[in-house]
């Protein structure tokens, strides 16, 4: 029986209009009157209109955000963070500054980005958040997360080399259809370790949890819940890592996922 869904953001819960499908709404109420946990696990902070959706799917339970850097619990607006490791933010900011790529700091609740580019703004606005450029310094610690925004083509490439004591994830957003996000945690953060962590506070045994996503940073929950499902619209890896799949992003098929968790719960 499920009794957790862990659920992406873009490409999963958001389509390529930025709305979510009607029909992903009702089904999850109908999954919350049933007994099911709902998770809402993004690469996206904890701020903005990711902190919207999470409410909708559950006003007083366990979010993910960050790629797992940020675990909270709207119900008493704790939270749990895991930081940076020492050294590493003054390492990104100086490649960063020595590049002009375009990088991005957030703490749990504020982020800066120093970039005047297109590409900052486009992606305020997908937060849900005021076009701000900000110094990286002006930043109050702890520092949970970095982010490169980089053209599609040069992910792999990045990927590629080594990154020792860190955590890296890919991501995309169909409103973005030509960036790739990189996000950066601490070895060991991710969205499946968090889902881990969310489990056990709800007491719910991994193979009783379902988790559904499109893109490869959520490769490491995929691997660890029960019920692995991707989007039709997911990445090769995330199709591969998947037990079954639904149908595309845009045509609500987050709602056919909630459906089969609703069905097992019937049973």
């Amino acid at each position: 029986m499920i009794r957790l869904i862990g659920i992406d953001v873009d490409g999963t819960l958001v389509g390529s209009s930025g709305s979510v499908n009607p029909s992903v709404w009702a089904a999850a109420e109908r999954a919350r009157a049933a007994g099911i946990h709902l998770a809402l696990c993004s690469g996206r902070p904890a701020f903005g209109i990711s902190t919207e959706f999470a409410s909708k799917l559950d006003p007083a339970g366990w979010h993910v955000f960050q790629n797992g850097a940020s675990i909270v619990d709207f119900r008493t607006g704790s939270s749990r963070s895991t930081a940076l490791p020492p050294g590493t933010v003054d390492l990104l900011v100086s490649v960063a500054r020595r590049t002009q790529a375009i990088l991005e700091l957030y703490s749990d609740r504020e982020y800066a980005s120093e970039s005047p580019s297109e590409w900052a703004r486009q992606h305020a606005a997908l937060l849900g958040v005021p076009f701000e450029i900000r110094r990286f310094e002006s930043l109050p610690g702890p520092i949970v997360r970095g982010q490169w925004l980089l053209p599609k083509g040069e992910a792999d490439a990045f990927m590629s080399q080594s990154h020792s004591g860190l955590e890296l994830a890919t991501s995309t957003s169909p409103l973005m259809p030509d960036t790739a996000f990189v996000g950066i945690t601490a070895a060991g953060v991710s969205k499946g370790s968090a889902m881990q962590t969310i489990a056990a506070q709800y007491g719910v045994d991994m193979r009783d949890v379902m988790y559904v996503g499109d893109a490869d940073n959520d490769l490491s929950a995929l691997k660890v819940a029960g019920h692995p499902i991707a989007m039709a619209n997911a990445s090769p890896a995330a199709l591969r890592a998947a037990s079954r799949t639904v149908g595309h992003v845009d045509e609500g098929g987050l709602a056919q996922a909630l459906e089969m968790a609703i069905a097992s719960a019937r049973r």
